[in-house]
């Protein structure tokens, strides 16, 4: 069962939706014990680093959290500000993140913010979470800033916007996109039933 969590952010009925259309279990978390049963974990997220870390301290299940994905590497993805908390912190805020994958939140060096809309999205690797996906996938972008991570390895994907950036990444069972699956139509569709399909 995949359990989406919902913490006060994201698009929860959209994500809901989308794995009912294709027959997978799902369920929405909003306690600690709501996870008991899940088998992966979607971390959903809008807006900015620090409300979305104080949400999840409110919600009481960071620490359910931890000890699944930490302590038994229970697949999670992290889907923009869900995928920025991911990182030890960003220069957005002054909170620390959730610290999964080595990297912090950096601010994008453009003229124009945010880079919205439709983006080409470069696989750093086939098959996994980008299986099918691997050339011409565009998908829906909203954001700032983005994750810059520590090891180049744990860089799953790119894009650009004035100059290349990580758009994906993944650290062993921590994954997460900084795009909008459930606003990209068929390619998102595909990316999170691959995420249902990992081993």
């Amino acid at each position: 069962m995949i359990a989406i969590v919902d913490y006060g952010l994201g698009n929860i009925l959209a994500f809901v939706t989308s794995y009912k259309r294709m027959g997978i279990p799902v369920a929405v978390a909003k306690t600690p014990a709501d996870l008991a049963g899940a088998s992966k974990i979607i971390l959903p997220g809008v807006g900015s680093f620090d409300h979305a870390m104080g949400l999840l301290a409110k919600s009481g299940m960071r620490p359910s959290l931890d000890e699944l994905v930490v302590g038994k590497k229970t697949p999670v993805l992290g889907i923009c500000v869900g995928m920025q908390i991911l990182a030890r912190s960003s220069e957005e805020g002054g909170e620390a993140g959730l610290g999964w994958i080595d990297g912090d939140v950096c601010k994008i060096d453009a003229a124009r913010l945010p880079h919205m809309g439709w983006n080409d999205v470069s696989p750093a690797q086939s098959g996994g979470l980008f299986a099918g996906l691997e050339s011409g996938a565009r998908f829906y972008f909203l954001h700032s800033y983005y994750f810059r991570c520590d090891r180049q390895e744990d860089v799953l994907a790119t894009a650009d916007y004035g100059a290349p950036f990580a758009c994906a990444v993944r650290r062993g069972n921590v994954y997460g996109v900084q795009f909008h699956p459930e606003k990209s139509h068929r390619y998102g569709t595909r990316l999170l039933q691959n995420f249902a399909e990992l081993a």
